[in-house]
């Protein structure tokens, strides 16, 4: 029972902890800077909607004038089986010398999508993002500037939660993407980084493939295709994209699960990524999969503490059922909070860790995820 909860312990540590910190000695022994410069080259920006009127105007128009020159610039919107009036908005942009619209009465699939629009895409770069996401006008600019160096072969932008007004989210699952954004960065500076951020990524053309029709997680599908095929894949937080803190706890809830879900099926997919011939395999398996087990160690650390006489044991138990807690009143609407901040905390700590079961369970039950708006 004691090696039970010593080894539950040891893999939430390293999770969280011991693999932040391999990161950060990796950073300074074996540190390898991006040779970053002004570069211009054409670039293709890719948007997949479903049912985005309320957002697909402004979100065009935003990318038609972004500080890029114009006349470099692509912009392909394919409308997956829209029903809201989203392909009303796309025939607006339609006549512009710049932009192609595909419209398809039927939902296939993001990565269907993608499939499409790649075909026709003519630019150096590509450039992917999603509807809803703000970009700052210098982002693709900045994404750019990292292309310049020949050995990089996908670009992810930074992502922040919350108003490019009022600033970033500092509680809950805003401070848990303060921590993996400082994860990516140092994976970046030392190496290669295990995704990239969905909402705004860029890569070379001549390295994409075609995506698995059911392809979920494509900003983890295509990032770990350019490592394999040699080139690095970095992160870069001067591109900026913007993204509301709170979609509410059902979606926000339900997108985790998903976004976990797409871990397994790469698994599936993509079974060399736990091979030998995945330059990134050590990291891929300390990032995503390790995140995976984590809801499974913390119920055995607590089972085994509950069982185990000594007063260490004790303090333990005290200690999880006081973080849980914590968890569960970060998850009423006080108004008045002492602990906030912790509770948030502890609380987006519960629900990742819970969307990561149903996930499993889905997975095992055979019921495969979907991309969805």
């Amino acid at each position: 029972m004691k090696f039970v909860f010593w080894l539950a312990v040891a893999m939430v540590a390293y999770t969280y902890l011991g693999y932040v910190a391999w990161l950060w000695a990796r950073c300074r022994w074996r540190r390898r800077p991006v040779e970053s410069g002004a570069y211009f080259p054409s670039v293709s920006i890719v948007l997949i909607a479903r049912n985005e009127v309320i957002h697909i105007k402004n979100k065009i128009q935003t990318l038609l004038t972004l500080n890029y020159p114009a006349e470099q610039v692509e912009l392909i919107a394919v409308s997956d089986g829209s029903s809201d009036g989203t392909d009303r908005v796309l025939s607006e942009f339609a006549s512009l010398p710049r932009v192609q619209i595909i419209v398809h009465g039927q939902p296939r699939g993001k990565a269907a999508g993608l499939n499409e629009a790649l075909k026709i895409a003519r630019g150096e770069i590509v450039v992917f993002t999603d509807v809803r996401q703000t970009i700052a006008a210098d982002a693709i600019q900045r994404l750019m500037e990292n292309f310049s160096d020949l050995s990089v072969g996908c670009a992810s932008g930074g992502l922040t939660l919350g108003n490019p007004v009022s600033g970033d989210v500092l509680k809950g699952v805003g401070t848990y993407w303060k921590i993996e954004k400082a994860i990516r960065e140092m994976e970046s500076a030392s190496g290669s980084v295990v995704g990239a951020t969905g909402a705004l990524y860029a890569v070379r053309r001549s390295l994409l493939t075609p995506l698995p029709v059911e392809t979920i997680l494509d900003d983890v599908f295509i990032p770990m295709q350019v490592v394999h095929q040699g080139s690095r894949v970095v992160f870069d937080a001067r591109a900026k994209v913007w993204d509301t803190p709170d979609l509410g706890r059902g979606r926000e809830f339900a997108r985790k699960v998903r976004t976990l879900g797409g871990i397994y099926q790469l698994l599936q997919l993509e079974p060399w990524l736990l091979s030998r011939t995945n330059p990134v395999r050590f990291e891929f398996i300390s990032h995503k999969l390790l995140r995976l087990a984590v809801p499974f160690a913390i119920c055995a650390a607590l089972a085994s503490s509950f069982f185990l006489p000594g007063v260490t044991y004790r303090i333990a138990l005290v200690l999880q059922l006081t973080f849980y807690g914590l968890g569960i009143w970060g998850s009423l609407p006080l108004k008045w909070n002492p602990l906030a901040r912790v509770a948030d905390a502890a609380f987006t700590f519960v629900l990742l860790n819970a969307a990561a079961v149903v996930a499993f369970a889905n997975f095992v039950a055979g019921r495969k995820p979907a991309w969805s708006r």
